[in-house]
């Protein structure tokens, strides 16, 4: 789901050289390692289409396959209300796996879930949508071409990001500023890798006005000599307030961000 509709051109065609996570030079390492200098992106183990929701419960692994939507699941633009490629049920654990173009709605999570090694090669109306539950987990993998958000998180609890590699985006993570039944959030980033391109855009967007937390370490910032990417975009629900760190809400000194 989206805070706010953009509008995106249709009719990508799905990109990515992707591969396993651990088995290629300059990946997104596992949690504890150093931030990567360029993420290598996977090359999918076969494809396939599907034009309902794949319910996802317990663990599944992929193996990097690499799914994307088709007939009703066709959408790759900023539309509100679609459906997702894979949706989660609470528990639920998702690894290995590519989501290609059209990416529709990504994934929902119904409640705790974890996402590992997950690839998103052309977001489409967000990569994943955090819905219930309280702990979200997001290891390894990254995302690419997302007209808007990456991570809506809807409900209540803790997102974390770890090892995780981001371009092309506008937004990393947002807290959501309209919906109807409201909650104080919190994200941790860690070991995340960003490349700018010159335009504007933010890794975390949380609602101060209620009292959402956000911790980032280890950000490395490739390409963005004119600082275009901002660490930490406060907001009072939808109305920008401010940026930078805080010892209340924006939790992260210049240290815990390195420019490549």
């Amino acid at each position: 789901m989206t805070s706010a509709t953009r509008s995106r051109a249709h009719g990508r065609a799905a990109t990515g050289a992707l591969a396993a996570l651990g088995l290629a030079v300059g990946m997104i390492m596992t949690t504890g390692a150093s931030p990567a200098s360029a993420a290598t992106w996977p090359t999918p183990n076969g494809s396939q289409g599907t034009s309902s929701t794949i319910s996802v419960s317990g663990t599944k692994d992929y193996g990097m396959k690499q799914f994307y939507g088709t007939g009703d699941l066709a959408g790759d633009g900023q539309e509100e209300g679609q459906d997702p490629i894979f949706e989660l049920e609470p528990g639920a654990t998702l690894k290995n796996v590519i989501i290609g173009a059209p990416g529709a709605d990504g994934i929902h999570c119904k409640g705790n879930c974890t996402l590992q090694n997950v690839w998103w090669a052309d977001v489409g109306e967000d990569a994943a949508t955090f819905r219930g539950g309280s702990t979200y987990n997001v290891i390894g993998g990254g995302a690419k071409k997302a007209a808007d958000k990456v991570f809506q998180h809807n409900g209540p609890g803790t997102v974390n990001i770890s090892n995780f590699a981001v371009q092309e985006f506008k937004t990393l993570y947002r807290s959501c500023g309209d919906c109807s039944t409201q909650h104080t959030r919190k994200v941790n980033l860690s070991n995340i890798e960003v490349t700018g391109t010159g335009s504007t855009a933010r890794l975390v967007g949380i609602n101060v006005n209620r009292n959402d937390v956000a911790t980032l370490r280890g950000i490395t910032i490739l390409n963005d000599g004119s600082r275009k990417v901002i660490p930490c975009q406060k907001y009072n629900n939808n109305s920008a307030v401010g940026t930078g760190p805080d010892s209340t809400n924006c939790k992260y000194s210049n240290s815990d961000i390195t420019y490549r």
